[in-house]
């Protein structure tokens, strides 16, 4: 069992997460009546994941609170390097 950290409720088992996907990952563009995605870029977005080794960013989701957050882990050491909840980032940036 490993424990990771809601930046909420702080350290708990990780069966009480959910993975929500790899940050950073860029949506297709969808906006505007001209634009058209095709269905090999809508598989690549939906299915295709990077697999990095070593430090990685994840958006988890603590499903007792339904916090969602970044988390930073190494990949192979499974050693948990932060986390940080998505309600930080925006007060972060908004007062930046």
């Amino acid at each position: 069992m490993q424990l990771f950290p809601c930046p909420f409720c702080g350290d708990r088992d990780e069966r009480e997460f959910h993975f929500a996907g790899e940050a950073g990952k860029v949506r297709p563009d969808t906006a505007g009546s001209e634009a058209e995605v095709s269905a090999k870029d809508w598989s690549e977005y939906l299915y295709t994941q990077r697999n990095d080794h070593g430090h990685v960013r994840e958006i988890w989701m603590h499903l007792p609170c339904q916090e969602v957050f970044l988390l930073e882990r190494h990949s192979v050491t499974m050693a948990v390097i932060g986390a940080t909840s998505f309600r930080d980032v925006g007060t972060k940036e908004a007062s930046a």
